[in-house]
């Protein structure tokens, strides 16, 4: 893969397989943690390049899982 394809730090979301395994959109998750639906979307498009703690904390209590079944180094 290429560094684009992994995002700018080699840091890799899996925010799109984690919804798909919940069977949750981005809607709803922006609903449950407060963040907009385009930062969700940066975020799960490996285009973030800093992510607050609270959001992160956030996003995995929703999501019921722990950072790193979120983010990935690749």
């Amino acid at each position: 893969m290429s560094d684009e394809e992994d995002g700018p730090s080699g840091i890799h979301c899996r925010l799109d397989e984690l919804l798909a395994e919940r069977g949750m959109t981005v809607t709803r998750l922006s609903e449950l943690v407060g963040v907009s639906v385009v930062n969700l979307s940066v975020l799960k498009n490996d285009r973030a390049r800093a992510i607050r703690f609270s959001t992160l904390t956030a996003i995995c209590d929703a999501l019921q899982c722990d950072v790193g079944d979120l983010l990935v180094r690749r």
